[in-house]
């Protein structure tokens, strides 16, 4: 995660998931998506659990940020909003706070 400003962060959502270590858990993700929806960020990780965590980004116009949470209540994934986590924001905002 290192890097400068990502084009559309301003319109970037971010969210935290566990997944079922099920081969069909990615497409079932993506299928619950719209997609007119971008994913910039998607970061995975296990360490030999039943279900991996992620961390998705997903670019979603302003006017339509009322829609992913329901989308993602459907998928019966534990997920977490991360959108405002200041971390993240500092790694990855426009104005370089916490760049490396």
């Amino acid at each position: 995660m290192v890097g400068g400003h990502t084009p559309g962060l301003e319109e970037e959502l971010v969210f935290g998931f566990q997944f079922s270590e099920q081969p069909s858990a990615l497409l079932k993700f993506l299928n619950g998506l719209s997609g007119s929806w971008n994913i910039p960020l998607f970061h995975y990780r296990n360490h030999a659990a039943d279900y991996g965590r992620v961390l998705a980004g997903i670019q979603v116009p302003v006017a339509e940020w009322a829609q992913p949470k329901p989308s993602l209540d459907e998928l019966g994934y534990s997920y977490r909003d991360e959108s405002d986590n200041p971390a993240y924001r500092s790694i990855l905002s426009s104005n370089g706070v916490g760049s490396l």
